[in-house]
């Protein structure tokens, strides 16, 4: 299995479990508060984690932002990181854990469209078969019977999805770089800003022991999931990252049953179906064709496969995967891939 898999699929199961979890914080932390206390624990826990790795780690060669990576980063932390967290914190205090943990699939909707339409990955029938089931899943899920429209938080999840969306494009830009720094920088950012939002409007810090408990699911849901999900862009593309992270509504209705107590109804069996049939039709595609690599330097980690046959102007002890600046030779040949860094061709 593709390494990306493993990362995107791990980054959608810490994401999945923070949203019931942040559900049982929205009663006593305001929206816009918990959003930065969510994003500061992400942020000041791998920025932690920066300093110990830098102190105890081979200082190798790591992957550096470069001078125009800088403009995609500030759009993915205000998108993401400030504007997508509140609209989901506002969805979480009028809606079940449940109901907004599936209707996060639209997540992985919006990724492919922009993906696809607005920076030109290629997909065909079979995503956007899958995609058109998750749509039809999250309308199913966010309809109210008796009502003419989608109700409000349906449309506020909605729009939570698109800013990430809009975020996954933009860090796909710089996904060859560090993916812990990317998160970290994200996570203080975004942090401080909706602090100081809620500082405000009027919102009080909470309890010592409350915000240390959002900090920590910040940590491993906001903060170690990004980095995770970083890391699946830079191997898969932001679409089919974006469809392996549509499992995270699953788990997260699942955590929801079990800790929260709520009772699923018909509609979300069916939402479920349709849902789950979406997933596993992105999970089973394959994509193969004559393709050319153009000449390429960059820096990321790496093992001596079909695309890395360089030679080493230093000592290299032999461990892979490894990191240091390469350069890639012009190379014409044929297997199956994904949009990762080494395939951004058009078609």
């Amino acid at each position: 299995m593709n390494a990306g898999i493993a990362y995107g699929l791990l980054g959608a199961a810490l994401f999945g479990a923070s949203t019931p979890v942040a559900k049982l914080l929205v009663g006593e932390i305001e929206p816009v508060m918990l959003a930065g206390l969510l994003y500061a624990g992400s942020g000041l826990g791998l920025s932690l984690w920066l300093a110990v790795r830098g102190s105890i780690l081979p200082r190798a060669e790591r992957a550096r932002f470069a001078a125009g990576d800088y403009k995609w980063l500030c759009g993915a932390v205000v998108s993401g990181g400030v504007v997508g967290p509140v609209l989901l914190m506002l969805a979480l205090t009028a809606a079940s854990a449940s109901a907004v943990s599936l209707l996060l699939n639209l997540e992985g909707v919006f990724t492919a469209l922009l993906a696809w339409f607005a920076f030109r990955e290629n997909f065909d029938r079979r995503v956007v078969l899958g995609m058109f089931l998750i749509v039809c899943g999250g309308v199913i899920l966010g309809w109210q019977p008796n009502k003419p429209a989608l109700s409000w938080p349906a449309l506020a999840v909605a729009g939570a999805c698109l800013c990430w969306a809009l975020d996954n494009n933009l860090t796909r830009k710089i996904s060859a770089a560090d993916p812990v720094k990317i998160a970290g920088i994200k996570g203080l950012i975004a942090g401080a800003v909706n602090l100081c939002v809620a500082t405000t409007l009027g919102a009080s810090l909470p309890a010592p022991g409350f915000a240390a408990a959002a900090a920590l699911v910040g940590l491993f849901g906001y903060g170690m999931s990004l980095a995770f999900f970083v890391v699946a862009l830079r191997q898969l593309g932001a679409a089919r990252t974006g469809a392996y992270f549509s499992t995270a509504p699953f788990i997260g209705a699942a955590m929801a049953f079990a800790l929260l107590g709520e009772a699923p109804d018909a509609l979300f069996w069916a939402a479920s179906v349709l849902m789950a049939a979406g997933v596993v039709l992105h999970l089973t595609e394959r994509h193969q064709h004559f393709h050319r690599h153009e000449t390429l330097a960059h820096i990321h980690p790496h093992t001596h496969d079909e695309h890395h046959h360089h030679s080493h102007d230093f000592d290299w002890d032999g461990a892979e995967p490894h990191s240091h600046t390469h350069e890639h030779d012009p190379l014409d040949h044929s297997h199956p891939h994904y949009p990762d860094i080494h395939h951004r061709h058009s078609h």
